[in-house]
């Protein structure tokens, strides 16, 4: 094998290994989510009984991956036991549509002609009904409800009568409910409730010592006869040194200040991946600082750079009044607070207060700071309430790579910060 082939097959394994779900969530591990999940369905297929199961946390953290590995392992296992049914909050919300759907995937599983004319009683009945023929026939069949909390809303009859349907011996059904709330099962009516099983799969961010467990996974190439022995090993010592590595871990780490979901860390995993050195056939620290760069987007820091330097001076007054814990913050209060910085530094360069006025009001155009809220809309710009929507981070970052800026209001800010 020449040298070039194994460097590019190295890149598409890494690829194809963080777009696989299967690779990344699939471990064996007692106390993963995966191996939790898959218990409590392979037990419920079984042993012929029913059950009630919350799959939650942040979106992007793996809920819905977690389960697709886990049904279709069981599909291969149990190939004529099981059968699924799709249901989202944001579609099928309303009980009418809810079972309306039920009835067309139930009819579709067992060939059996659909209604559309079948009215909320009929397909009501009709869902029973399979579900006893399901569990005399010990075929268990999974309800997968996306968005959970939105089938919470209103009379909750869907959830009332899947749930109070199971109750029934020669019934056999597992509910899966998804969602991002954490307080989901606590949206339920006590009627609702009682027959909940009470089981929760908690899906949280990963830690910065699991993110990088994760990375190991993920970027360790095998060392068998795919790839050349030394090759394998000095690819793999080469990602040990950069994950162990201090750089990168504060790389890593303001990665995940800003989003710590497992999907935007591979999506950052990618980037860095697909900026491998060809030549070298190894990833560099240099790979994952370029993606860091390139994923992270900085509108806030874009239009700073566009800032005049009276504009900047509004918003260090603004975070020093923040600072300072000022309950309402407006025009007037920023004013005063320009003066005295002014009166402070002895500054050459004062404004009027019409100017100041002007570049308050581009401020506000350019989104970087807002009204506090839609009262007072009758009143004068200079008397309403405004807050900043820029960090006190952003703002510093801004202030540094900015050409022009006075060094008072570096000084004042790394005082503040």
């Amino acid at each position: 094998m020449e040298p070039e082939n194994h460097k590019t097959k190295a890149v598409n394994v890494l690829r194809s290994r963080i777009c696989d779900p299967k690779f990344i969530f699939n471990n064996d591990y007692p106390d993963s989510n995966y191996s939790k999940l898959k218990f409590m369905i392979s037990s419920s297929v079984t042993e012929a009984c029913n059950n009630s199961i919350l799959l939650l946390g942040p979106r992007g953290s793996g809920k819905n991956a977690v389960l697709e590995v886990v049904i279709q392992d069981l599909l291969q296992e149990y190939p004529d036991s099981i059968s699924v049914i799709r249901l989202n909050g944001l579609l099928h919300s309303d009980d009418v549509s809810a079972f309306k759907e039920i009835a067309r995937q139930l009819c579709m599983e067992h060939q059996l002609l659909f209604s559309k004319a079948a009215s909320f009683d009929d397909n009501s009945q009709f869902m029973v009904a399979i579900l006893k023929e399901c569990g005399l026939a010990h075929k268990t069949v999974i309800f997968v409800l996306e968005e959970f909390d939105l089938f919470a809303q209103g009379k909750q009859r869907l959830l009332y009568s899947l749930l109070d349907a199971m109750q029934s011996i020669t019934s056999q059904a597992v509910v899966l409910g998804i969602s991002c709330r954490l307080d989901a099962d606590q949206l339920l009516e006590k009627r609702v409730r009682s027959r909940f099983s009470h089981r929760k799969l908690l899906f949280l961010p990963p830690s910065m010592e699991d993110s990088q467990k994760l990375l190991m996974h993920m970027l360790t190439l095998p060392i068998d006869s795919s790839f050349p022995h030394d090759y394998a090993t000095e690819f793999n010592t080469k990602v040990q040194n950069i994950i162990e590595d201090r750089k990168f871990k504060e790389t890593l780490q303001k990665y995940l200040n800003v989003d710590s979901s497992v999907k935007h860390l591979l999506r950052f995993l990618f980037c860095a991946v697909s900026r491998m050195d060809l030549q070298t056939g190894f990833l560099s620290q240099e790979s994952f600082e370029i993606a860091f760069s390139s994923i992270q987007r900085q509108p806030k820091l874009e239009c700073l750079r566009n800032c005049s330097n009276l504009e900047l001076h509004i918003l260090v007054c603004m975070k020093r009044l923040e600072v300072k814990e000022k309950s309402l913050c407006n025009f007037n209060s920023v004013m005063k607070e320009y003066k005295s910085m002014h009166d402070s530094f002895r500054t050459s360069e004062y404004y009027s207060r019409n100017v100041c006025l002007r570049a308050f009001e581009h401020l506000l155009h350019l989104e970087m700071i807002c009204f506090t809220d839609n009262r007072g809309q009758n009143l004068s710009v200079e008397f309403r309430p405004v807050k900043l929507l820029i960090s006190s981070a952003e703002l510093h970052q801004g202030l540094r790579a900015y050409n022009s800026c006075p060094a008072y209001l570096i000084k004042l800010m790394d005082r503040e910060g």
